[in-house]
């Protein structure tokens, strides 16, 4: 009898278990529908965020320079009013020394990175490091050698802030005349404002008789200009594929005592403006860019990428010419 009574008790309790529990699933009551996973529709690609932030990377070819060093400030500014923290990285325009650099910023746990190649063919070992760890590459500036590793692309019309240059040269020297050229073969940004200079003054009577790579570094420029002009002071124009090339041309058609030389960069930088502002300089122009705005619009697309919206391949950002005529509109003490 006590045995049958025990099996009845032991029925009852395992059949109220049963219904309390709805078979071992909890009923959920309209409108209290669980939080979705990371991975539900509408998350980032790479989750939630995390309750200490983001960690993003950063590196540029040259930290020195003071259109990166703007955009480096200008990023950190961003990323730190949101909570997050940004790793900053200086290659000194070795690739090599990027290359381990990104890999110990994989180490360090970044989430995500803003990469400026300091070659656009070498990085490619990096991109392959930082596509296997799952890490987007927003590219800023310069192009990486493929883009396909890159969610996107921000940076300037850089062969439009090379056409302007060469448009302005020809309004002010009609008949043409040689020229020097100082690039940077490895560096894709560069190479763009090369082509669009060479673009414009096409056809126009003007003759490159030297063209040499200047590292886009003021130092090296100065050394590489002061060689070409010994053999060739008859230049009408030199053209530099950035501000501080520019400068360094500068200096060495100052110390050769040149006085008819037009000389262009681009960037825009307020050095190349206090120049311009000057009125009695050789430096003629400069193929304007933001860095402020590279800078302010790469954290929207990282930050619009990773909350999972749809963003755009390219980002083109304005270029424009700034002379003696127009710098005031600009001013030099700041980028615009």
């Amino acid at each position: 009898m006590k045995k049958k009574l025990l099996s009845v008790l032991l029925c009852a309790a395992l059949l109220i278990s049963l219904l309390l529990s709805g078979c071992g699933q909890p009923k959920q009551a309209p409108g209290n529908e669980s939080t979705p996973s990371p991975s539900a529709e509408g998350a980032g690609p790479l989750g939630e965020r995390p309750a200490d932030g983001w960690t993003f990377g950063y590196t540029c070819m040259d930290g020195t320079n003071p259109f990166f060093v703007t955009i480096e400030e200008t990023i950190r500014k961003e990323v730190e009013a949101r909570g997050d923290k940004l790793i900053t990285t200086d290659p000194a325009n070795d690739v090599t020394l990027q290359i381990t650099q990104i890999e110990d910023m994989i180490t360090q746990g970044i989430d995500a990175i803003f990469l400026n190649p300091a070659e656009a063919e070498g990085i490619l070992p990096a991109l392959d490091m930082l596509k296997e760890a799952g890490i987007p590459i927003l590219n800023f500036d310069t192009e990486v050698a493929d883009l396909s590793y890159c969610f996107s692309y921000v940076g300037s019309d850089n062969y439009n802030a090379g056409y302007v240059c060469g448009e302005d040269l020809v309004k002010k020297i009609p008949e043409g005349g040689p020229i020097i050229i100082l690039d940077s073969p490895t560096m894709n940004s560069i190479n763009d404002r090369e082509k669009g200079f060479k673009d414009a003054i096409a056809g126009k009577g003007f003759e490159i008789v030297a063209e040499q790579d200047a590292k886009g570094n003021l130092e090296v420029a100065m050394g590489v200009a002061e060689d070409l002009l010994q053999a060739h002071s008859d230049v009408v124009a030199i053209f530099g594929g950035n501000d501080p090339t520019a400068l360094g041309a500068l200096a060495a058609a100052n110390a050769a005592g040149l006085k008819d030389v037009l000389i262009y960069g681009v960037d825009g930088s307020p050095d190349i403006k206090a120049e311009l502002a000057r009125g009695d300089s050789l430096i003629e122009g400069s193929g304007a860019q933001s860095p402020i705005n590279i800078a302010k619009i790469s954290v929207d697309v990282m930050y619009k990428y990773l909350a999972g919206e749809d963003v755009d391949d390219r980002y083109p950002v304005e270029t424009f010419l700034i002379t003696a005529d127009n710098v005031k509109e600009y001013g030099v003490d700041s980028w615009q």
